[in-house]
């Protein structure tokens, strides 16, 4: 099994009892420090993650996917073994194997950034609708931040130490992927920019997963909130 040691997954956690316990399990299988930041959920979310062996922070409110995430880099900052950090989602979309195969990729020591993209391969199956909307919000972003993804808004990124630390969310709710995009896009060190790649990844979508944010709906509130925030 691959050295995990140096690598803390970040799981923003909002009311996923159902299946976050399996979600843990999974992803401590291969990675043992995972975090959960639970975002005020009113279920047993949080004792639930705690009890399948994350560390758990918690926000006494909901205050969204974007401070969850930032809350998670900060703890994961205080450990000065970690050089890797991913996120992940706790509703069971993410595989633990595409986490292993990203890891390797930034391990080459050629990139900080590996971004998942669930449009490089046939393994994802999106809605033609859901897909199209999902271009035009990468489009968008793509022409806002001058990178170049398939991919925008896949919550499933392995970063550096060094991009974290610079790494500010500001964005609560759904924008906050294009704001990670668009700071990443901007960093530079010394004299050159973030160096980034993508990765096939495989986006499970199930009925809970599409209740809980997978939506049409959920996609087309995201290129609003692109274009309006």
């Amino acid at each position: 099994m691959m050295e995990t040691d140096d690598a803390w997954l970040v799981m923003p956690l909002y009311n996923e009892a159902e299946v976050i316990g399996g979600v843990v399990s999974s992803a401590r299988a291969s990675f043992r420090k995972v975090i959960c930041v639970d975002d005020g959920s009113s279920d047993d979310s949080a004792a639930i993650a705690e009890d399948a062996g994350a560390v758990v922070v918690r926000h006494p409110i909901n205050l969204g996917q974007g401070a969850a995430l930032q809350t998670g880099f900060d703890y994961a900052l205080q450990d000065p073994q970690m050089v890797y950090l991913v996120t992940f989602d706790a509703d069971g979309q993410h595989q633990v194997n595409d986490v292993v195969a990203m890891l390797a990729r930034i391990r080459r020591g050629d990139v900080e950034v590996v971004f998942g993209s669930r449009f490089l391969d046939d393994r994802s199956r999106p809605s033609a609708l859901k897909r199209a909307v999902l271009r035009m919000a990468v489009a968008y972003t793509n022409l806002t931040t001058g990178t170049r993804l398939t991919d925008a808004h896949n919550g499933l990124r392995v970063l550096h130490r060094s991009v974290v630390e610079r790494l500010d969310i500001t964005q609560n709710r759904m924008a906050h992927a294009s704001e990670i995009v668009a700071q990443i896009g901007a960093m530079r060190f010394d004299d050159r920019p973030v160096r980034y790649v993508e990765e096939p990844v495989h986006v499970l979508y199930t009925d809970y997963t599409r209740a809980k944010g997978q939506s049409l709906w959920n996609t087309v509130n995201i290129l609003a909130e692109l274009i309006w925030r």
